[in-house]
Order: C-alpha cells, then structure tokens, then sequence
C-alpha cells in the first residue's frame, strides 16, 4: 500500500505535467491525439526546459563545438586496434574537437566468433576491460567527452554490443547496450545473426555530457523511430549511433536513415562506422556522417580510414524548429493514425521495460465513437517515472495478457507490474 501512495504521487506529478481529457472520433477515423505540455516538468521531478530553451541554454562558446568521427580500419590484433583508436583520439584532439566518437566494434573483427574472443567485462575495469581503461585514460588526460563506439562486453554469461561514454574528467557516464540486434537475412546478399552470440540491451541510454545531452544508439537501433523519438522527449540535442552498416544496406539504407532520425526529430545526428576493409569476413560500408537538424548532410566521407572534424552549432535547433514547427517541446509529437499510435505506445513502453512483449494496446467503442482513455494507463505512467522514462500522453487500454490487474481507490482499473 506504501508503495502504491507513492505511485500515486507520481500520478498527481503526471497529471500537472499533461492536461488530459478523452478525445473522441468517429469510428473507424483518424484519432486526434493531442497532449498539451508544462515545459516545467521532468521525470526526475527536477524543472527542466524544453528542448527549444535547452538547446539555447548554451553560451556562444559551449553552443558550438567540434565533433570528431574516426572511422577506423579494425584487425584481428586487439593491442593494435587500441593503441590505433588511442592514436586517432589524439589527432582528433589536437585538432579541436570536444567530443570524440568511434566507430561499431572498433576492437574487434565483426563476427559472432569473435565477439566470446574479444570481449571484456567494463565493470571490473582496469586490466579487465584495456580498451575501457584506455578510453578513461584518453578523455581525462585531453580533456573531451569520448563516444566509445561499441566493444564485445561480458556480463557473467553473457555478451553485449556495448558502447561507453566518458566525459572530460575520465568518469564513465553511460554505457548503452545496444537494443536492437542484427539478424537479418536477405537472400543471395547477407546473413547474419548477432543473436547467436549477443544478448540485447534493454534500456534506451541519454546522458548529460560537457558538450550537451545525448542520445545513445549502435546501428541497427538506427531503424527504430521510437527510440529516436524517447530521446528527443528527453531533451536530446545529439543522437550518436556507432554502426557497421554492410554493403548490401548500406548504399541503400544508410544515409537514408541518418536524415529521417534527424528531419524527424529535429537534431543533430552522428554516426561514426569501421573502415572498409574487403579482406575481412564483414565488409563495412563506412560513409560516418554528421547530419543537422534540418536532415542536411553537415560532413561524411567515404570508406578509406579518416577521422572527420565538422562543427556543431546548438542555437541551431532552435532556429529550425521555428522555421519549421512540427514538433513541440518535451514530449512525443502528434499521432495521427490509430494503429500507429498503438505501435508507438506498445514499443516505448517496451523499451521502458513496462509491459511484456505479448501485451497489446486496445480501444474500447462507445456510442459509436472512441476513446483513448487515461485510466488505464497511469500505473505504467508511475512506473515510467520511477524508471526516469517518458510519458506516452495518450490515453489507451491494456489487454490482459499475464498482467496483474487491480482498481485503485478511484474505481479505475490499472494494471499493475510487479
């Protein structure tokens, strides 16, 4: 009872931050999902400011900074490989970028035999974890903020896609597993399943940097517009994707994808991927890229071993968001279609850990019209807070699917996670 109190207290939290009421359509038509925002409200219960003052928060001389992409070429000597990373940040450094960003599995070839090889366990640090310690090392000694691409990392039995972020003072400030696995197989092109060997990640990873907040992705959580869409609810000013795109997706899908993170959300996009090397057992596309708010390419490259330095300028985002309003400050922008809204809801709350793969969102019908109701969705809101997630601020129902359900002292029906 204790805990539901305090859960409760959140919900009162929740329902200042969104004025909520039901929005009713006819059957069978389009939805009209509109959240309206308190710019004051966070889910750490702290003020913060929309993305827009965010990215204005800056003074002249943080708002802009460099970023550099060092896309690298990757053997089988792991000594080599980070000696050769230690290097390029060096460079990267010494020519004026602040933040520093790797490439996809820089200490390792690409291959699920290699990853059980390679990996290493970042908790332990120091001698267990060498690429790790030098990226600690390197950040602290320079004076940046280190985006570690992605290295094999053991967790007891199991093995992640793992990427760590180090701001200046040489400290771990995230680490992100990457969600999204790559298993795909198209005939005659590709096959390959990262699965056989890699666990998923289950968090979606934002950290709060000396060069802005940032959003964390490795390659193939890239396809994932929601993902993309919790970080700009976050206040993200960056999206960094680490990838190792190949040469059948790559020409078609990577650049592409790059763009639509950015046009959708209104922020810069960086992705840093290995050299192309044709001997290896996976061939990179390469092309690392810098993409600006307004989905317009800033700096690439192409598939020769280079590290490119372009500028990011903040203040920016704020000029193209009043050039072009189509998203607003601190939540997930406008859903316009039912079943998208669904897909939308049902993955977000999936990535917050919130609802089992098997639970399904669905609409009841009144008098002909329906309802996104609030009701039913506030317990998996108070735990969206607990969990320091975005709301979804849309009202919606949860299909009994191995759920727990109970009525809290309002008579409405929630459904409880234990």
């Amino acid at each position: 009872m204790r805990q539901w109190r305090s859960m409760r207290a959140g919900l009162t939290s929740l329902s200042s931050a969104f004025v909520t009421r039901d929005f009713y359509c006819p059957n069978l038509s389009i939805p009209k999902i509109r959240p309206i925002p308190n710019p004051n409200f966070s889910n750490n219960r702290t003020p913060i400011r929309s993305i827009s003052a965010m990215a204005t928060a800056f003074d002249s001389e943080k708002a802009r900074f460099k970023i550099a992409l060092c896309q690298l070429s990757v053997t089988a000597d792991k000594e080599r490989n980070i000696a050769h990373a230690r290097k390029a940040i060096e460079d990267a450094a010494g020519k004026g970028a602040q933040l520093v960003v790797l490439p996809e599995i820089w200490n390792s070839p690409y291959s699920n035999d290699s990853f059980p090889v390679y990996a290493e366990d970042i908790d332990a640090g120091s001698d267990a974890s060498p690429s790790t310690a030098m990226l600690s090392e390197a950040a602290r000694r320079l004076q940046i903020t280190i985006i570690g691409g992605s290295i094999p990392e053991r967790c007891g039995d199991r093995l992640y896609n793992t990427c760590c972020v180090f701001g200046k003072d040489g400290k771990l400030r995230a680490k992100h597993r990457k969600i999204h696995l790559f298993d795909i197989d198209i005939p005659g092109k590709i096959t390959f399943m990262e699965s056989k060997t890699l666990t998923a990640g289950e968090n979606p990873t934002i950290v709060d940097t000396d060069v802005g907040r940032i959003g964390i992705g490795i390659c193939y959580d890239i396809r994932f517009q929601e993902l993309a869409m919790v970080y700009a609810a976050r206040g993200a000013h960056l999206l960094c994707y680490p990838g190792a795109f190949n040469m059948t997706t790559g020409p078609l899908h990577w650049e592409l994808l790059q763009r639509a993170r950015a046009a959708d959300n209104q922020l810069y996009v960086a992705t840093c991927s290995p050299a192309r090397d044709t001997s290896a057992g996976y061939t990179a596309w390469g092309h690392s890229t810098l993409v600006g708010p307004f989905g317009e390419v800033l700096a690439t490259t192409e598939h020769e071993e280079t590290i490119i330095i372009a500028e990011i300028d903040y203040s920016l985002i704020e000029l193209r968001r009043q050039s072009i309003p189509d998203k607003q400050a601190n939540y997930v922008g406008w859903v316009h279609h039912e079943v998208q809204a669904q897909r939308v809801i049902i993955r977000i709350l999936r990535q917050c850990q919130l609802v089992q793969r098997r639970a399904t969102l669905v609409h009841h019908s009144n008098e002909h019209r329906q309802v996104l109701s609030i009701s039913i969705i506030r317990g998996l809101m108070a735990k969206a807070v607990a969990k320091d997630m975005v709301r979804v601020p849309i009202r919606c129902r949860v299909r009994d699917k191995g759920l727990v359900k109970y009525k809290d002292e309002d008579g409405d029906s929630v459904v409880r996670l234990d």
